[in-house]
């Protein structure tokens, strides 16, 4: 079922009724706008990458990708009963996580008529209890999510694009343990971050260090790395 987090999304960008929920090619779309066709995707990019894949060959796309940076958690006992707690969530996420989706999409982006945006979110997720699973099952489903408020907006087009969220402060050449340290995030998703980059082609290996791949932006020269 839709949620309500993806109509306020799909409103927006797509404005009236008329231009929501259109058939195109035998694709629903979820809302057509100065020739673009755009699609929400909160799930994984990976679902829908065929789909994307086959519009891209003549039609122009823009793919709206919501991150939650706040989540108000609000929780009931059923479905119509009164609210018996509201709290926010500490797990925020950031532009980074992107990353953890890109790496099932990296054969569809970059492309020329593919643009990528990433819309950072605070969000209420409504739960309702339910009797705890057997097997150690949530003791919630959620009944719907709503978009607060847009923290932030980050458009893609180009690997070059990607590679702007490198960190300034990045040695050159640079491995996955400085992009951990200087984004400020865990190593696995900075692996993540550097394996789509080199699939995009804005970084390239240019050695190793021990066991550690050395990488260098496209658009910056190598340096001489020091010895620590």
């Amino acid at each position: 079922m839709e949620s309500s987090l993806h109509r306020q999304l799909k409103g927006l960008y797509g404005g009236s009724d008329q231009d929501c929920e259109v058939l195109v090619e035998g694709f629903r779309i979820d809302a057509v706008a100065r020739g673009r066709l755009i699609e929400v995707q909160r799930a994984s990019l990976g679902a829908i990458r065929s789909k994307i894949a086959q519009l891209l060959s003549g039609h122009r796309v823009t793919l709206v990708k919501p991150l939650a940076a706040r989540t108000l958690i609000v929780r009931r006992d059923e479905a119509d009963g009164p609210v018996v707690s509201r709290r926010y969530s500490p797990l925020r996420r950031t532009v980074y996580h992107l990353f953890e989706e890109l790496v099932h999409f990296g054969t569809v982006f970059p492309h020329p008529r593919l643009q990528l945006e990433v819309v950072m979110v605070e969000q209420e997720e409504r739960r309702i209890a339910r009797p705890k699973r057997r097997f150690n099952g949530p003791s919630f489903r959620v009944e719907d999510r709503l978009l607060l408020e847009i923290v932030s907006r980050q458009t893609f087009k180009t690997a070059r694009d990607l590679a702007q969220l490198l960190p300034t402060t990045l040695p050159t050449p640079f491995q996955t343990l400085d992009v951990a340290r200087e984004a400020a995030i865990p190593r696995w998703l900075a692996q993540k971050m550097v394996y789509c980059l080199k699939q995009s082609g804005a970084i390239v290996p240019v050695g190793k260090a021990g066991n550690a791949v050395l990488y260098c932006n496209v658009t910056q020269p190598p340096r001489i790395r020091k010895a620590s």
